[in-house]
């Protein structure tokens, strides 16, 4: 299982790095398309408007190249008479932009208006496209100069691309030119630029999935030799345990209970408890413990949880708060969700100072569905960072602290190992000053009858 979530978690990663890609790369691609639409009819509107909205010769703008083997040697090719703004273009074939050039005429869908300083529309030309009445030209006119002659370019209804030039009797022309045929190639462009693009990532999901296996069997084999380590390890030091537990209760029986004794014997409990708790987290990651689930009221484990630690914080002067709700079931392991509830708390008395306060809530939302526990508790510091750090194995934000208390900083990866076994989430945030709550979620069963009639 913890395969599966690892080979989920690599193909996840190499798909959402591919998407980007894909995205970054269609994105730049039909962007410099649209742009290109955009300059080749920005291109024609200049050409019409340095020429009172026509066309010139383009024969006397641009010769006919002749094949450079066909000339007499020392003369030059007729091809040097190109329009400056061309030169970009010469790294086409020059009868593939020769033919272009000269055609430009007759493949520009355009037309133009001439308004009067005061916008009265003097002279339309409508002759160069079909889609367009000699009305519509005027409205469209009179809508720019009312509206936009402060505008020199931009678009009129989406796909006329219009050019306002004033004349020297103060007079405007206004050409439009006809963008459609363009934007329709840009956008099959777009289309098909897509569909090759979701081809693509099905086709290397299937391939990232099929290799992924052998991708994460290094690190497989890596955690499945960590873990057989600490299994093994953990039933090695069950035996010397036992028999120094019993070497010292024969001492104590010939000789006495001394400071030593019970320093010892105190040691070793700790080392069965870590013992304990190293080999549930190995059995819960490796998902072969064996759990029983069934229906269970979580209400009756938490309050059975909290009575163990009021001698705790009678002994420290903890205000030891509990809330929990009634008749609140979940499908879960009895045992192990007692020993979540049992880490959740102990953690939080072992870490609140005398004189904290530590509360327990338990509640159901009808909403989410889910059961929620909370423990709160003050604390002399909050841990700097991310909070989720605190389940991680091993980790202790205060070494010294540690120490006092006799934590190994496994009890929170536990916890969070029978969260997640039972289908649930548990996090830690801040909560105010010097305050830090611990929060799990689980799937609820049912919900106490009062809310089900609410």
């Amino acid at each position: 299982m913890m395969v599966k979530k690892l080979r989920r978690k690599f193909v996840l990663t190499a798909m959402i790095s591919l998407l980007l890609i894909l995205i970054g790369i269609i994105g730049v691609i039909n962007i410099v398309n649209f742009t290109q639409v955009q300059a080749g009819a920005d291109d024609t509107l200049n050409i019409l408007a340095e020429n009172d909205g026509m066309f010139p010769d383009m024969r006397d703008r641009l010769k006919k190249p002749v094949d450079e083997s066909e000339l007499v040697e020392g003369e030059s090719a007729p091809f040097e008479n190109v329009a400056p703004q061309d030169f970009s273009r010469s790294i086409f074939d020059k009868n593939l932009f020769y033919n272009r050039t000269i055609e430009l005429p007759f493949q520009s869908r355009y037309f133009w208006v001439k308004i009067s300083e005061i916008g009265k529309v003097e002279v339309v030309d409508t002759g160069h496209i079909a889609a367009i009445t000699s009305t519509d030209a005027g409205n469209y006119a009179k809508s720019l100069f009312f509206n936009s002659r402060n505008k020199t370019r931009g678009y009129i209804d989406n796909h006329y691309r219009y050019l306002i030039s004033q004349n020297d009797d103060g007079s405007y022309l206004m050409i439009f030119f006809d963008c459609s045929d363009g934007f329709y190639s840009a956008t099959r462009l777009l289309l098909m630029t897509l569909l090759i693009g979701f081809v693509a990532l099905i086709a290397m999901f299937i391939l990232v999935y099929l290799f992924s296996g052998k991708a994460v069997q290094p690190v497989v084999e890596s955690l499945e030799k960590q873990k057989r380590f600490i299994t093994d390890a953990g039933h090695e030091l069950k035996t010397p345990l036992a028999v120094i537990s019993a070497n010292m209760d024969v001492i104590e029986l010939e000789a006495g209970a001394s400071e030593w004794t019970k320093s010892t014997k105190n040691q070793i409990k700790r080392m069965n408890e870590l013992v304990k708790n190293l080999l549930a987290l190995s059995r819960m990651e490796e998902e072969n413990i064996h759990l029983v689930f069934s229906d269970i009221d979580i209400s009756k484990i938490v309050n059975e949880s909290t009575a163990y630690f009021n001698a705790v914080s009678d002994f420290k002067n903890i205000r030891y708060t509990t809330n929990i709700e009634d008749d609140v079931h979940i499908n879960g392991d009895k045992n192990a969700f007692n020993q979540l509830c049992t880490l959740l708390i102990d953690n939080a008395m072992k870490y609140t100072h005398d004189g904290g306060d530590v509360s327990v809530t338990l509640s159901s939302d009808r909403k989410s569905r889910n059961a929620i526990l909370e423990v709160v508790n003050s604390c002399e510091k909050m841990p700097e960072g991310n909070l989720d750090r605190l389940f991680d194995r091993f980790y202790r934000e205060d070494n010294s602290r540690s120490r006092e208390t006799g934590g190994y900083g496994i009890g929170l990866s536990v916890a969070r190992a029978i969260a997640t076994s039972h289908g649930g989430t548990i996090e830690a945030k801040a909560d105010g000053e010097n305050r830090i709550k611990f929060v799990v979620r689980v799937p609820i069963m049912k919900i106490k009858t009062s809310d089900n009639n609410a």
